[in-house]
């Protein structure tokens, strides 16, 4: 068995995160990018279940002034990060492991039941020991056998390094889950009506302690899956369609350019599924043995020397830029 400290660097990636997700045996959800919290945006995606948001991990200076009551923890999963690179992992779970709707599968479920009584750091430390969660975690690691991807934020040292937290509603407040936190963040009241926009304050308020050429943020939602959603929404039109009387001509080419819309965004959901499927090949697989052997090739073929004086040159021939 892995070591429980080998949890690999993932990337930020919607494909990505929806892979691990069904890697743990959770149904019915998938992660989107999302580029704006407006209304449109958020009507397009619903029922969105929660945020996730990446940044540059910053140590702070001075605690920020938050909102916590002594029982929060008693009705939130929260779980404190206690390994290395495990900060997308953990924001994912945040949000399932605090949404009952979400189909966890059985080991999921039968891990939240046996951790509910758990304290943060114990629920932590109960992720980091867990199977599942680190063998779809650790599915993504890179093939490189030279890249070190073991960090620690609170530990660098002039490197930039990245974290992952969620925004979610849970029992009509809004909170914040960073597991490098003691404790969940309350962010005030919300609804399901307004916790987006409200998440949306939070966010750009914490943007805003970034100087204004740091662009290295990415937000994720965390949705329904989409496919579902067009196959059931093409169903019901379906249905309406059968119920008509045969005079409702207007009523019927209505809902058949509707279901046409919906068939082309069912098309458009699968290709982007197929792709993602194929740069997660990509992302897994070990080009190294293929590389070595190129290289040797043309090494016995006494065509590396040429090629490698050839990049010396070219490379030695670009000016270089000087420093400001």
């Amino acid at each position: 068995m892995e070591e429980t400290g080998n949890w690999c660097l993932i990337e930020s990636d919607p494909g990505v995160f929806t892979e691990l997700i069904s890697g743990m045996g959770v149904k019915g959800v998938q992660v989107e990018e999302v580029y704006s919290l407006d209304e449109h945006t958020m009507e397009e995606l619903k029922p969105v279940y929660g945020l996730i948001f990446l940044f540059k991990w910053q140590r702070p200076e001075v605690a920020p002034q938050t909102s916590y009551e002594n029982t929060a923890t008693d009705h939130i999963f929260f779980a404190q990060q206690v390994i290395n690179n495990a900060c997308a992992t953990q924001a994912i779970l945040s949000i399932l492991f605090n949404n009952d709707s979400i189909d966890l599968g059985e080991e999921l479920r039968n891990f939240k039941e046996f951790t509910a009584d758990f304290s943060p750091d114990m629920k932590g430390l109960a992720i980091s020991n867990s199977d599942l969660i680190r063998y779809a975690h650790n599915s993504f690691a890179r093939s490189d056998p030279f890249v070190n991807e073991m960090h620690d934020p609170r530990d660098s040292k002039g490197e930039d390094v990245f974290h992952f937290i969620s925004y979610m509603p849970i029992n009509g407040a809004l909170y914040e889950l960073d597991g490098l936190s003691s404790h969940p963040i309350h962010l005030g009241e919300c609804t399901d009506a307004n916790w987006t926009s409200k998440a949306n304050e939070a966010i750009t308020s914490r943007m805003s302690r970034y100087g204004d050429a740091e662009l290295h943020f990415s937000l994720m939602a965390l949705t329904r899956d989409r496919l579902e959603t067009y196959e059931e929404q093409i169903e019901e039109v379906e249905g309406l369609l059968l119920s008509l009387t045969d005079d409702a001509t207007i009523e019927r080419g209505r809902l058949n350019s509707e279901k046409s819309q919906l068939e082309h965004s069912l098309h458009l959901e699968k290709e982007k599924r197929q792709r993602w499927h194929r740069e997660n090949n990509l992302r897994k697989h070990n080009f190294i043995p293929l590389t070595y052997n190129l290289l040797r090739i043309l090494a016995e073929n006494k065509q590396l020397d040429p090629l490698i004086t050839q990049a010396v040159q070219k490379a030695s021939s670009v000016p270089k830029r000087s420093n400001h």
